[in-house]
């Protein structure tokens, strides 16, 4: 009798689930999606000009796709027709969301299986939850592969048809996406906000009372200048960004800041009222997809995309639940797990009466309907946990864990008084300051756990926290200190990507579940640029959105991107006909013209208006093909250019920042001497990528003694070239150091044992010795001329990492699940990488090579296939054929009968 074939997607997750299924079960991975639209340009040479030509996607029949199982991963289907060949069940046990389910169809069009099929899920690993699926299995769910698939070729109709048009208009290999874009608008949007800010300056006052008559211990406190003659004393918040003032306020001036602290330091004072209220403070939500990346952005300083690779391992491998959720609810068994915790931890006080429940705020919370929390019906602390975990993965189970225990504990109480002080009247009427201060009496969750917060713009306005003294309305008090403070107001704060999280949630912009890809494709492709934790958008992006909003502008615009989603979602609940929504989306319908008809009717675009961007008066920023220049007219007519540095962001490139570019004298070309072998004169010049120094060519004269055109092309003769080191400048670097720099790469010496010449040169990733194909990275680049051979050797003598001893491999795991060799860690010369012979997948920085596990690993060489392989140029050979020459019909396991999509398998 045959054992029952079990697929998930990851190699991790099947190694998890098999402790708990038991001997009658094979589990095998599919390792993500097995098959997905074909590119055009691979599709069969008889449908390239067919239907399938243009998307392989047939618009005209029902939107149907044509799929092809990747080269990547024939190998795995081969292993899986294989495997449920002996079955006598096929188990689908896939993730449980639109992606999870779609995979689940795929397996089943491609395995054609002939025995039993199930559909089995769960939201988290743990043995209880594995056996309540196995009693619970279910078909698939078709209306979630519906969603699925019509997002996938909504994407598809979307990249294709307008990716084109910034092609032609702003620049080649650009390329737009239904939710990039707009997401990708959100960040120029708030670049345009700080270029059109404009600052104002203000002054404040903020004074140190003593209260004598005080019973309380340390009778000082500060307190900050509200309000002169019955009216508020404007602070940030209370300017626009044009830099005006909003509603009725005092304005104090560096003069009239002055003058009033010499009245006050004068005054006496008394203490005006005296202020007490409740203060109550309730726990955070469990985590969802979207608050648990703006955490552990904000906590742990993790990006979107490492915050989900680490929950997928914490997933996968049993310690918490799905990590793909908009929703904050818990189940009761999770409840009460949280409340035997914080009674264990803080005592029987620390849980109220009845147990919290918590509802979300998405109008369809996606399908897996629990938050992200700790697994199984008694939760593991972050100690007992630790020894089994990597940092990381550490950190996040540990912010996990105290969210959700603290989600299921009391208020935080206490009282918060506020105390006005007035002083004697001045020459600009009673001056009130105040002080505030809360006195938390009952901790309650705060014990457990706090949420952060982002940084405020006006944090300057914000009253601090002060210990109060113990005074009643009418006491006198003494004024000890007074400040004069001046404050300019700053723009609105850029995006970081915690907020950007937020913000995309709230506007209804893709899925919490897509948010780390969105940002890391818009990154990727140019169009934003990480600085500190800020995203900053590069003029590319400029260019971009300026095309889309003045000729696709429903195409960005936020509400028609969360409508798109919405009708998704309505997709998958059944409630929408996915073939009737695509054609309405790409041909149109009487109330909005589709995707089809407003491309072709674009019209002349002027390429020239899309890619110019005024700057002041008579001043523009062109995006030119090789990058941002400034354009403006000379005193005399003429044409003037000049380039923009790198570091400058879009909000400094004022109109005074303008001018100082046009200003700055163009760096001139300086003749250090000749060298001394050719004759040639060495030159220092400076190029976009910055100074270096150059053994200029001799100009052909001809008969006539005339400068001949130099060749062009491959034939042209190239001059010797070397970049300056960074701690080089160009106005003083001499000949003989040009000298040297030329001659690079310096040769070191010779390895006695091995014969091979090292050699030592600076790199893309910093300078470094060579010898043979093993490499060393240098400390600085004034190494590459200062180490000596003895030096050298001694570093080659050394692992790359630490001391540990030479080895063939940093570190050695057991069999990949895929490709069933031995996964190693190893050293290239571009950093540590993990390899089974087959893939090799490079560590991202940060991750400590110690730390990296077996999961780790083939985590990292599964991302690693499911991204394929490098673009090689197009093949001339005839495309290769798909097993299937004629698509086939979809055929839903479910009950209902409906004809589906050609596909190939």
């Amino acid at each position: 009798m045959g054992k029952k074939l079990v697929i998930v997607e990851s190699p991790a997750k099947g190694k998890t689930i098999e402790r708990y299924l038991g001997d009658g079960y094979q589990v095998l991975a599919s390792v993500g999606h097995i098959r997905d639209l074909v590119s055009p340009r691979d599709l069969p040479a008889d449908l390239k000009k067919g239907a399938f030509g243009k998307f392989a996607v047939d618009v005209d029949n029902g939107f149907a796709p044509y799929y092809v199982v990747s080269d990547e991963k024939k190998k795995t289907v081969s292993e899986l027709k294989k495997a449920l060949k002996d079955a006598e069940e096929l188990i689908l046990a896939t993730d449980e969301d639109r992606e999870g389910e779609a995979i689940a169809w795929h397996l089943l069009e491609v395995l054609k299986p002939k025995v039993p099929v199930k559909r089995m899920v769960f939201h988290e690993i743990t043995k209880e939850a594995i056996e309540q699926a196995k009693e619970q299995m279910r078909e698939l769910n078709m209306p979630l592969v519906d969603a699925q698939e019509t997002r996938r070729i909504l994407d598809r109709l979307y990249g294709y048809e307008v990716s084109p048009v910034l092609w032609r208009k702003v620049r080649q290999g650009l390329s737009a996406g239904r939710v990039q874009s707009p997401t990708a608008r959100l960040i120029v949007d708030r670049e345009r906000e700080r270029m059109a800010f404009v600052p104002a300056a203000y002054w404040s006052l903020a004074a140190q009372f003593e209260a004598p008559q005080s019973t309380t211990q340390g009778s000082r406190f500060g307190a900050r200048l509200v309000r002169l003659d019955g009216a508020r004393v404007a602070t940030g918040s209370d300017f626009d960004d044009r830099g005006q003032i909003k509603g009725v306020r005092t304005i104090l001036d560096a003069e009239g800041a002055e003058a009033l602290a010499k009245e006050l330091e004068q005054a006496a004072f008394r203490v005006a009222s005296v202020e007490s209220k409740p203060y109550r403070r309730r726990p955070s939500a469990p985590f969802t997809t979207s608050t648990l990346q703006q955490e552990a952005g904000r906590k742990l300083k993790l990006s979107a995309k490492q915050t989900m690779s680490v929950a997928q391992s914490l997933y996968e491998q049993g310690y918490i639940t799905y990590m793909r959720t908009d929703s904050p609810s818990l189940s009761a068994q999770a409840i009460k797990a949280a409340r035997d915790q914080a009674t264990a931890l803080y005592g029987s006080g620390s849980v109220p009466q009845a147990a919290r429940h918590y509802a979300g705020k998405s109008k369809s919370a996606q399908e897996a309907h629990e938050a992200i929390r700790p697994s199984g019906d008694a939760f593991r602390t972050p100690a007992e946990v630790k020894a089994s975990l990597t940092p990381n993965e550490h950190r996040l189970y540990e912010l996990i864990w105290k969210r959700t225990v603290a989600s299921q504990m009391i208020d935080a109480t206490g009282q918060t008084a506020t105390i006005t002080i007035a002083s004697e009247k001045t020459s600009r009427g009673v001056a009130e300051f105040t002080a505030s201060g809360t006195v938390i009496t009952e901790p309650g969750f705060l014990q457990a756990y706090e949420e952060g917060k982002d940084a405020s713009r006006y944090a300057d306005d914000a009253e601090s926290d002060a210990n109060l003294p113990d005074v009643k309305q009418s006491d006198p008090v003494s004024l000890a200190e007074l400040e004069r403070k001046d404050h300019v107001t700053t723009p609105p704060p850029r995006y970081t990507e915690a907020s950007l999280v937020k913000a995309l949630e709230e506007l209804e912009i893709g899925r919490p579940s897509t948010y780390a890809s969105i940002i890391d494709t818009i990154v990727r492709r140019g169009f934003v640029t990480q600085r500190g934790g800020a995203l900053v958008p590069n003029w590319i992006a400029f260019s971009t959105i300026k095309l889309l909003e003045d000729n696709l502008g429903d195409y960005v615009d936020y509400d028609f991107t969360a409508e798109m989603l919405a009708d998704l979602d309505r997709i998958a609940d059944g409630d929408l006909d996915r073939q009737e929504w695509l054609r309405r989306f790409y041909f149109g319908s009487d109330e909005r013209p589709g995707l089809k008809s407003t491309v072709e009717n674009l019209g002349d675009i002027d390429a020239r208006a899309v890619n110019s961007i005024p700057v002041a008066e008579g001043v523009t920023l062109r995006v030119g093909q090789y990058g941002p220049y400034l354009e403006g007219q000379g005193p005399d007519g003429e044409v003037k250019r000049a380039n923009i540095p790198e570091d400058l962001t879009p909000d400094q490139l004022t109109p005074e920042k303008a001018a100082e570019l046009f200003a700055a004298e163009p760096a001139e070309d300086r003749v250090l001497g000749q060298h001394p072998e050719t004759g040639l004169d060495v030159v220092v010049k400076n190029g976009r990528f910055g100074p270096y120094i150059e053994e200029a060519l001799p100009v052909e004269l001809d008969d006539e003694g005339k400068p001949v055109a130099p060749k062009k092309g491959k034939a042209a003769p190239k001059p010797r070239r070397a970049s300056l080191f960074k701690s080089m400048e160009p106005e003083s670097v001499d000949l003989q150091t040009a000298l040297k720099l030329l001659s690079l790469p310096r040769v070191v010496g010779v390895d006695p044992e091995s014969g091979e010449e090292i050699t030592a040169r600076p790199g893309r990733y910093g300078p470094f010795l060579s010898k043979g194909t093993d490499t060393r990275s240098l400390d600085d680049e004034d190494q590459i001329f200062s180490i000596t051979l003895e030096q050298a050797l001694e570093r080659f003598a050394q692992p790359k990492y630490g001391a540990r001893k030479a080895a063939s491999a940093l570190k050695e795991f057991d069999a990949d699940p895929v490709s069933g060799k031995p996964v190693k860690v190893r050293d290239g010369r571009f950093g540590p990488y993990v390899t089974d012979g087959e893939t090799n997948a490079t560590i991202p920085r940060g991750e400590d090579v110690e730390g990296i596990t077996f999961e780790r690993a083939i985590e990292l060489l599964q991302i690693k296939r499911e991204k394929g392989p490098a673009k090689k140029p197009a093949r001339k050979a005839a495309a290769k054929k798909p097993a299937a020459k004629k698509p086939a019909a979809k055929k839903p396991p479910a009950k209902k009968p409906a004809a589906k999509k050609p596909t190939d398998s």
